[in-house]
């Protein structure tokens, strides 16, 4: 029997072939997914390593995506989030519960320490900040369940002590969540980094910085070896209905290609502008995970190399140059655009007073209104000129 139109449109008589081999895997938009028969709706189980029940699980899209960025991590299993802050917030709402004791080390990503501070006011998780350049300054006991690390520190870019903090929390049974997007999985294995084979349980990833490249993706990972926290973390993770659209995997998917490449060149810009940034007088600090005098050079010397040192550095200006001032310099920046997050194609600059950032002391920080540089694709003696420029203008008025 034939069917009518309105059918036909829905059913049609003919279907092309599905799968042809081409240079980027086809993209799957799905909420709903068909089973063939009974028995394949029946004869599956959430945990099937591709488990093609409903969008929210996973497509071929989605788990093209995930396998590359495990690869990518020297991981096994991935998860893929709207956000890298959604990723965070999957493995503190897994892991964490009334009474349980998390460190976090106080320059973690702000929007991850506001996360722990609201789950320590409204569901009792107990929150202490460490500091990530002396590992004796993390303190676990039996209620302790969770340590997170960042490799390099967000805003002020210090390198821990990823080994001894790591060696650690392993001797506590602590579990161990590491923020990677400074490193994306490039500067070194979070899985595997010292000659003791010490590694990270956990990684989280901000897919929005280096993997996407283009600033325009929001999409983050997390990413483990253990199947049983794989499991853990998946069912979080479809109790929370997380999910992302195929759309946006396929996006960062293409990206990926040139995601070593694209860090490299801005890794080797950053040393450059960095080495620049040392010789003017209005900073008093120049924070640069590579630059010796940095805190946490010698661990980041540990484990990397001077290829691998992402695009970021960051500076301090000296005391007498107010907020007022610092305003005016970003403001007369060119090149560089005013905005968050890093990874993308042009660059950016944000400031931050950082007496309003931190719970612990800082002795190794100047004193004085910090500004970070994420440095883009430009040519690098472009930008250079563009922030001599915009200090030549700040100066004009300066008293």
């Amino acid at each position: 029997m034939k069917n009518k139109i309105q059918t036909a449109l829905i059913h049609a008589e003919r279907k092309a072939p599905q799968y042809i081999e081409t240079i980027q895997p086809p993209i799957f938009r799905a909420s709903t997914i068909i089973f063939k028969n009974t028995a394949a709706l029946f004869d599956r189980h959430w945990t099937d390593e591709y488990d093609y029940s409903y969008g929210t699980h996973g497509t071929p899209t989605t788990f093209t995506l995930s396998d590359n960025i495990a690869q990518i991590e020297s991981g096994r299993y991935c998860l893929l989030a709207p956000s890298g802050l959604s990723a965070i917030n999957l493995v503190n709402s897994c892991f964490l519960n009334r009474d349980d004791e998390v460190w976090v080390a106080d320059n973690i990503y702000g929007p991850n320490m506001e996360h722990l501070d609201y789950l320590q006011k409204h569901y009792g998780v107990v929150v202490k900040v460490y500091n990530p350049l002396l590992a004796e300054s993390f303190q676990p006991n039996e209620k302790t369940k969770l340590l997170w690390l960042e490799a390099a520190g967000s805003v002020t870019l210090e390198f821990p002590d990823l080994v001894n903090l790591v060696k650690k929390a392993k001797q506590a049974n602590v579990l161990t969540a590491l923020d990677n997007t400074w490193g994306a999985g490039l500067a070194f294995n979070a899985f595997d980094f010292s000659e003791e084979h010490l590694g990270v349980d956990i990684t989280i990833h901000a897919l929005t910085k280096y993997p996407s490249g283009g600033g325009d993706i929001l999409m983050g990972s997390v990413v483990t070896k253990d199947k049983k926290l794989h499991h853990q973390l998946f069912k979080m993770h479809s109790i929370q209905g997380i999910s992302i659209s195929g759309d946006d995997a396929a996006q960062v998917q293409r990206s990926l290609a040139s995601m070593q490449i694209r860090y490299e060149h801005q890794a080797k810009s950053a040393l450059k502008i960095m080495q620049w940034l040392k010789t003017n007088h209005a900073f008093s600090q120049v924070l640069h995970p590579a630059n010796p005098d940095s805190a946490g050079h010698q661990h980041w010397k540990e484990i990397c190399t001077t290829e691998q040192s992402a695009g970021l550095v960051s500076v301090i200006f000296k005391p007498e140059y107010d907020l007022t001032a610092i305003r005016k310099f970003c403001d007369n920046l060119s090149l560089f655009k005013l905005g968050f997050s890093w990874g993308g194609p042009v660059s950016l600059a944000m400031l931050y007073q950082l007496n309003q950032m931190r719970k612990l002391p800082t002795p190794h920080l100047a004193k004085g209104i910090l500004v970070r540089f994420c440095i883009g694709l430009e040519d690098p003696e472009d930008l250079i000129q563009d922030i001599q420029n915009a200090l030549e203008k700040m100066n004009d008025n300066h008293i």
